[in-house]
């Protein structure tokens, strides 16, 4: 089947008028105390000055010699060492900040060294006792006594705010030379800064509501695997700064006649809505925004694709107070650019190159080891290849920035060897059904046999009101299909496709209708992509079921109905029990009042039964004790007041 096309409601394009904003669903649970996270920053420079040799540089050395007055029993002796570190991907809302500069002497010395802050500019390969830079005159740490080979750490945490590059000088105070281990040392003791904190999102999720630990975000993100979610600026958590009760989503979104009745033909925009808030003070559009990019960490994710649909109207604000966000509460996490060439159909090269550039001046905006931007295209087949070539050579020339280039294709056979000149990666937007989704590993494989990565649209579901259209999800058989294609394939990256398209309604996020449970089933699969799957460490069990049979006509006289995607897999009415278990259990599974029973295995296992109107329910025991009970709110009905046939999730565990 062939990718999709995404359309643009009507109503988006509305919403440019009514600004920026978010609501801030309910938070992750976290462990009652944050694990501190540390972080290792090795010397990007290193080197001493002699002023016995005033003009000589000793950046070849294997050692930084550090000497006080008297050193070599003359008067002018002295000798400096100099090292310089970068230190990034520290949060801006971090905790307990510990910052230690480590050195490891190569001697047993008992003499006395001080730390003190560089205030005047110095190269390793230039500087000498007489180029040397300014030295503050205050020292910020000392110690006395070095014994060879056992680090030494010194506290400088009252230098180091934050992100940031610090150089250091390390002086001496007697005349006992100390030697001490350089970067170009072949066992890699060469001098670091070690950061050590705690905060949002830093430590594990131990005490939470995962059937398993969630590996903690350092070793997640240390990971080669990337896993984003792409954003949609057009639905952010508030859209009004209102009680959900009220909100513009409660008045216009939800109701058949919102908007002046605009969407009375399909009974409403949208079935589902971000988890709301009440109205809260100040730049609430940014402080929802936060909220979002710790949702997002707490799911372990790496960061967010944002769809990029205007450079001019509050699409574009809210882009970037999303990258703004996301600097503040977390410059690790990731905002991937994607202009959407469907948005951006006017917009001419110079134009956007000037406003990706804008963007890219954030450090939170995601770029390789080497130093160029990610971009990645939604519907990169708008523009050709030659188009995006020019694009990129502006980026370069006007704005000195080289692009990773990572289109993301509605259909990717057809475009894949124009662009494979100029791209370093390959992405498709993909289907949502689990028919469509059954041999994901060719596409990965075309990647990789033509030397480019692959980020690989991992998905629940997709209904689309509006368009009169909807996907056979099958429960969540295609969010593991995709999953397991990902992981089988060896995809390189991921995009949960999307964080939050509830027109679409293909989103992750923390919503009204699955609240975390998604997310949490996620959070499974991402650690076995990322570190191979992890131990079930507590029972879990996992409710997905619409609330009204496929067929079932709505109350509310809807004059659009949707109909199944030609191609994929064909309709179904089932509930479906998800189960991750320590041991093997008996599920127990009411629908409608009947009840039916099973064994489940040890591991993650599914079954599906038959869709009853009236409640869902099921319980786990093991040895006649229950371990896990999962209870549906949503209530299924033959009679819906419109056509809803976006799955409800549910949860034992929250």
């Amino acid at each position: 089947m062939a990718n999709r096309y995404r359309t643009l409601p009507a109503a988006v394009v509305a919403l440019a008028a009514l600004g920026t904003g978010v609501i801030a669903p309910a938070q992750a649970s976290v462990a009652a105390k944050a694990a501190p996270v540390s972080v290792t920053f090795p010397a990007v420079e290193d080197v001493f000055v002699s002023e016995a040799e005033p003009a000589k540089n000793f950046a070849t050395a294997t050692w930084l010699s550090v000497c006080g007055a008297g050193c070599g029993s003359t008067a002018t002796g002295r000798r400096v060492a100099l090292t310089r570190f970068t230190v990034t991907d520290v949060p801006a809302d971090a905790e307990n900040v510990k910052v230690t500069l480590d050195v490891v002497p190569a001697r047993t010395t008992a003499a006395a060294v001080s730390v003190r802050p560089v205030t005047g500019a110095w190269t390793e390969t230039a500087t000498t006792w007489n180029t040397r830079p300014a030295i503050g005159a205050t020292a910020v740490a000392s110690h006395t006594g070095f014994t060879a080979g056992a680090t030494v750490r010194l506290d400088v945490s009252s230098a180091v705010k934050g992100d940031g590059t610090y150089a250091f000088a390390l002086t001496g105070a007697d005349a006992t030379t100390t030697p001490l281990m350089s970067s170009r040392e072949t066992g890699d003791r060469g001098p670091k800064l070690t950061v050590t904190y705690t905060g949002s999102g830093g430590g594990e999720q131990t005490g939470g509501p995962l059937p398993f630990t969630l590996p903690g975000k350092a070793r997640l993100r240390a990971s080669a695997r990337k896993v984003f979610a792409h954003y949609f600026t057009p639905y952010p958590l508030s859209l009004d700064n209102q009680s959900p009760a009220n909100d513009y989503y409660a008045r216009n979104y939800l109701k058949p006649g919102g908007e002046s009745g605009k969407h009375a033909a399909y009974g409403g925009l949208l079935r589902d809505r971000p988890v709301g808030r009440e109205p809260i003070e100040g730049d609430y559009a940014v402080a929802d925004f936060k909220t979002e990019v710790k949702q997002a960490i707490a799911a372990g994710l790496d960061g967010f694709t944002v769809d990029i649909l205007s450079v001019t109207s509050a699409h574009w604000t809210r882009v970037q107070n999303l990258v703004k966000a996301a600097e503040a509460v977390d410059p690790g996490f990731k905002i991937v650019l994607m202009p959407d060439t469907n948005g951006l159909a006017s917009v001419d090269s110079a134009t956007l190159a000037a406003a990706m550039a804008k963007l890219a001046a954030s450090r939170s905006v995601h770029r390789l080891a080497d130093d160029r931007l990610v971009v990645a295209p939604f519907k990169a087949e708008g523009r050709t290849a030659a188009w995006w070539s020019d694009w990129m050579r502006t980026m370069e020339t006007k704005h000195g920035i080289k692009v990773a280039l990572v289109p993301c294709f509605l259909d990717f056979n057809k475009h894949r060897d124009a662009f494979a000149p100029i791209s370093y990666g390959f992405s498709n937007w993909g289907n949502r059904n689990p028919a469509a989704n059954a041999n994901l590993g060719a596409n990965i494989d075309r990647a990789h046999g033509m030397g480019k990565i692959w980020m690989q649209p991992v998905s629940v579901q997709d209904e689309r009101p509006n368009q009169g259209i909807f996907d056979e999800a099958g429960n969540t058989e295609n969010l593991r299909a995709t999953w397991n294609g990902a992981i089988d394939g060896k995809a390189d990256w991921v995009q949960l496709t999307t964080w939050n398209d509830y027109s679409e309604n293909t989103q992750f996020a923390p919503s009204r209708n699955a609240g975390w449970t998604y997310l949490d089933i996620n959070a499974y699969y991402l650690t076995c992509y990322k570190l191979g799957c992890p131990k079930i460490t507590n029972d879990a069990a996992y409710l997905t079921h619409r609330i009204q049979p496929v067929a079932a006509q709505p109350s509310y006289a809807q004059t659009k109905l949707m109909k199944p995607r030609g191609g994929g897999t064909a309709a179904r009415d089932t509930v479906e029990v998800l189960t991750m278990l320590t041991a093997p259990g008996k599920v127990s599974v009411t629908i409608g009042g009947t009840t039916q029973g099973y064994d489940a295995p040890a591991g993650v296992s599914a079954r599906t039964f038959r869709l009853r109107e009236g409640t869902a329910s099921a319980t786990v025991t093991r040895n006649s004790t229950p371990v896990a009970k999962v209870v549906s709110p949503y209530a299924i009905t033959a009679t819906p007041y419109v056509q809803d046939l976006h799955y409800r999730a549910a949860s034992s565990e929250r």
